[in-house]
């Protein structure tokens, strides 16, 4: 099977090798893929009507062309330094995409090519200069040989900028892998690291050290046991709405908004939970930023029905560092955090856990 693997890989170097790799036509791809994207999320934030808001999430972009075009320019250049800024944006968008085998099965569009990348940043770019593009697109990426190259990065790279990126990026993958403490104890060494070694690198318009203090604060605050930080706003009828005014139930507060990736998916989910638990302790809160107007209109319509903070501008967001959407947290009636994931099966068999501790809440 691994020479199968292999012998895959070749060929599709071979393919790719008959166009000539073009630094400026991989800087192209991305920038057509990027203001596709763009537009797309802007249509569909815009839409005010159920029919309309389906037409335009049936109109997302297929970013399988781009991949496999981008992938041509890069095959044939993994050797050469150029390739790491076009092979760290395909790692961030190439594991998401899935084929249709001949069975029905789905499996992985390009599970060859994205091997290909990552064995030749192993063998030939972990003391290159450029890396840093790469530290954090590896942080997405549902592989275990993530967190290795990272490590090895770490270990070896000429550049300590670099491996404060790396040590942030290793932070990051270890988020996902628990909240044991020798995990955290290894996430808190990582960030100091990278507040140490790279502080004022830019990561798309934030610094390492905004994005390691805000890690800190997830650790002090906003992991499993902690007592989630109160929330204060208005509702979507300009109403004033405090998480604590849910004191003695068990709350999922759901992040969300209406462009995020399978947001039709997440919505339906969380309405059939909340009709599973009706008549429970237990109270579905969402912070959604949309426009207050389509908000207004999600509920209206009655595709929404749980309360929801109003949070446009992302302030609440901000207050629980909520980095992509959607985010779940499950609390019990004092608060205290059971669950920070994405939405799900965890989230309800979390809550489901929690209800036979959860005393009768105030007017039930």
């Amino acid at each position: 099977m691994r020479n199968l693997s292999r012998l895959l890989a070749a060929a599709l170097l071979l393919l790719a090798a008959e166009s000539p790799a073009s630094p400026a036509e991989a800087g192209r791809i991305q920038k057509s893929w990027q203001l596709a994207m763009e537009n797309w999320s802007l249509e569909t934030r815009a839409a005010t009507t159920p029919e309309a808001r389906a037409a335009a999430i049936a109109k997302r972009p297929d970013s399988l062309p781009y991949v496999r075009d981008m992938w041509a320019q890069i095959g044939p250049a993994l050797d050469q330094a150029w390739v790491l800024e076009p092979a760290a944006w395909f790692l961030r968008v190439a594991p998401g995409l899935r084929t249709t085998q001949a069975d029905g099965s789905s499996a992985p569009a390009f599970a060859v090519e994205t091997d290909a990348v990552l064995k030749a940043l192993e063998t030939r770019h972990l003391k290159s200069p450029g890396m840093i593009p790469v530290c954090m697109a590896l942080t997405g990426l549902r592989d275990p040989r993530a967190l290795g190259l990272l490590e090895k990065i770490q270990a070896s790279h000429p550049e300590v900028k670099t491996q404060g990126v790396a040590a942030l990026a290793t932070a990051l993958v270890l988020k996902n892998l628990g909240d044991d403490p020798e995990l955290m104890r290894k996430r808190l060494t990582c960030l100091r690291k990278a507040i140490i070694d790279s502080s004022d690198i830019d990561l798309g318009g934030v610094t390492v050290s905004k994005v390691a203090e805000d890690e800190l604060y997830v650790i002090r605050y906003l992991t499993k046991g902690r007592v989630a930080p109160d929330l204060s706003g208005m509702d979507s009828a300009s109403r004033p709405l405090k998480l604590s005014d849910f004191a003695g139930r068990v709350i999922v507060l759901l992040f969300w908004n209406s462009a995020m990736p399978e947001a039709d998916r997440v919505i339906e989910i969380t309405a059939e939970m909340e009709r599973k638990f009706q008549g429970k302790p237990l109270t579905v809160v969402g912070v959604n930023h949309d426009p207050l107007e389509k908000l207004r209109s999600l509920e209206a319509e009655g595709i929404i029905t749980w309360r929801n903070f109003s949070d446009p501008g992302n302030q609440l967001a901000r207050e629980y560092r909520v980095a992509g959407w959607p985010l779940a947290y499950v609390l019990d009636g004092e608060r205290k955090i059971h669950y920070a994931g994405a939405p799900g099966s965890f989230v309800e068999l979390t809550a489901e856990a929690l209800l036979p501790e959860t005393g009768t809440a105030p007017g039930e």
